[in-house]
């Protein structure tokens, strides 16, 4: 058989042309950037060609580079799936997710039979963790979170971009002093969740207020405990239109038509090269396929 070069020089040749970048490769590696270059230039010097073009510090694949990532990717991707199954038994996955609380029991849980239908070796383990980014990786292989953006050194995908709205309970437009107008904000406390920070500022600005200011505001980490608190009447929640339109409250209403589009959108997160493992493929298309 004949020599080949050392996995790791091959690893670090992979990351870099799938990522384009040798500092988000060497992330996924948890290696230096030096580290890992001399990993690609040692698998350079083996083959005896160049497989990247430089370019002011930057590496871009060559017409080299890009036939051996053609030849070899698929069959270290089967090596990695190989030593998952092992590990695994060869009959069952597992998926370490980060998700909100109000997004899984509106959003994800009511579909997630079908998932189990279609891939019944598949099993998840959630968490309701707030640092779910910072933890990608590290006791976390993929995560559902509400952000404005996300870093490019992270594989993304957009799941979701609502409406802000107003929401509060129904006795609010039945009392006898009715919120009838944006301007009587000033006079009730308005509820935020800690992730949105910036919701209400998007709203008032729609309205037209950009110098509003609430008799309060309270902050929560929990989307459901914010849409309870509105329904007994501890403020105005500013909150996504779909977790409003998904919680078939009857004592919540839409208290003002602004049409305001939130600053932030759920995205589904994780590292690019957790995308090589099964079970997070898995999920990731069905979760993409399914328009959850």
């Amino acid at each position: 058989m004949r020599r080949l070069p050392p996995l790791t020089a091959l690893e670090a040749f992979v990351q870099v042309a799938r990522l384009g970048s040798v500092k988000a490769a060497a992330e996924e590696l948890a290696l230096s950037t030096p580290a890992l270059s001399r990993r690609v230039q040692a698998l350079e010097r083996f083959i005896g060609r160049p497989l990247f073009d430089r370019k002011h510090q930057a590496l871009e694949i060559n017409a080299e580079g890009q036939r051996l990532l053609d030849d070899i990717a698929p069959a270290l991707d089967s090596l990695s799936q190989a030593l998952e199954n092992i590990q695994s038994g060869g009959n069952q996955l597992r998926l370490r997710l980060a998700v909100l609380p109000l997004f899984a029991s509106q959003r994800l849980f009511p579909h997630l039979g079908a998932l189990r239908t279609l891939h019944p070796q598949l099993h998840i383990d959630i968490e309701t963790t707030p640092h779910a980014i910072a933890r990608l990786g590290e006791g976390l292989d993929a995560a559902i979170v509400l952000a404005r953006d996300i870093d490019p050194a992270l594989y993304a995908h957009e799941l979701a971009h609502e409406e802000v709205y107003a929401i509060g309970t129904k006795a609010l437009l039945e009392s006898a002093h009715p919120l009838n107008s944006p301007e009587e904000l000033t006079q009730h406390t308005i509820l935020l969740h800690r992730d949105m920070p910036q919701a209400f500022d998007a709203w008032k600005e729609a309205a037209g207020l950009p110098e509003l200011q609430p008799l309060a505001v309270d902050n929560y980490d929990s989307g459901q405990l914010m849409l309870e608190a509105a329904a007994q009447g501890l403020g105005v929640a500013f909150m996504h239109a779909g977790h409003f339109k998904q919680s078939g409250d009857p004592r919540l209403v839409r208290l003002f038509p602004i049409t305001v589009l939130s600053p932030y959108r759920y995205f589904f997160v994780c590292r690019p090269r957790a995308l090589q493992t099964r079970a997070v493929r898995i999920f990731r298309d069905w979760l993409v396929a399914a328009d959850i």
